[in-house]
């Protein structure tokens, strides 16, 4: 496979991302409540122990980007902190979480171990430079109006800071309309710039504005979605997982269903095995 800059998380030196196994980050799309968030975590926490992947817990305070004035937004920065803090403590896990505004950076690096940069937001210079000098590593979803080789800039920003502590992730580009395309050859694009590369399996199968007030989704090919990303050889795979997605506050038409992400996973850790042993790049 590709070498990538390969690191570890500050507290985690068993968790090494673009290193020798299949890294997860996994929860739901927005924090709604501390229980839901609970419930999620410990579903997900005894998968990935069982199928020996290295698992994130995710999960969003704010949905700033929502398509509808008056849709949810999730409960703020203050709770959702703590909420994270409170699994990251119980479960001992990891946690990230999305940044939109520039004063949010040094406060969730107190807590999360990634800050995550939405796609929509992945040209933000100040955003990116403001992450990037908390020391915390910095997941960067890649623009849906983005080439994946015109990532190279996004890197620079981190690295002038001197942040090496990156991860590229796809998220579909878009295609017409109400359609995201992911481009295979596009993942080993941005695995050549020299940073581990996720592939978001659930924001990728998303129809934008096909809803009438929220965005729709084909939850059903997320699988097929991250199976596909673990044979070309991506690091790890970011999914959104919830108990009950039907009646979401966000995202619920390409959240995985709680109750089969277990089935769903176990094939995947099987294309991520093999493609790690073939090693086919």
């Amino acid at each position: 496979m590709l070498k990538v800059n390969s690191f570890t998380l500050d507290e985690w030196d068993d968790i090494v991302i673009g290193g020798g196994k299949m890294t997860l980050i996994a929860g739901p799309c927005s924090i709604e409540s501390a229980q839901m968030c609970d419930e999620v975590a410990s579903v997900l926490v005894d998968v990935c122990k069982e199928l020996d992947i290295n698992y994130i817990f995710k999960g969003s305070f704010d949905k700033a980007n929502r398509s509808n004035l008056h849709a949810g937004r999730g409960v703020g920065m203050e709770k959702g902190l703590r909420i994270l803090s409170d699994i990251k403590a119980k479960y001992h896990v990891p946690v990230t979480t999305d940044v939109h505004e520039t004063y949010q950076c040094e406060e969730v690096a107190k807590v999360c171990d990634i800050l995550q940069i939405p796609a929509y937001l992945c040209r933000q210079t100040d955003l990116i430079v403001g992450c990037a000098k908390t020391g915390r590593a910095v997941n960067i979803k890649k623009g849906q109006f983005m080439a994946p080789w015109n990532m190279d800039n996004v890197v620079d920003k981190m690295l002038s800071v001197d942040n090496k502590r990156i991860i590229l992730c796809e998220r579909g580009t878009t295609f017409g309309y109400n359609r995201l395309v992911v481009d295979m050859q596009g993942l080993l694009d941005m695995r050549r710039l020299g940073y581990p590369v996720f592939l978001d399996a659930t924001h990728s199968v998303q129809t934008p504005g096909s809803g009438k007030e929220f965005t729709a989704g084909n939850r059903e090919f997320a699988p097929y979605m991250m199976n596909a990303g673990l044979a070309v050889g991506v690091d790890g795979i970011f999914a959104e997982v919830h108990p009950d997605p039907d009646h979401a506050v966000s995202d619920g038409p390409s959240q995985i269903k709680l109750d089969k992400i277990a089935d769903i996973l176990r094939v995947a850790k099987q294309y991520d095995d093999l493609t790690r042993r073939l090693d086919i790049q």
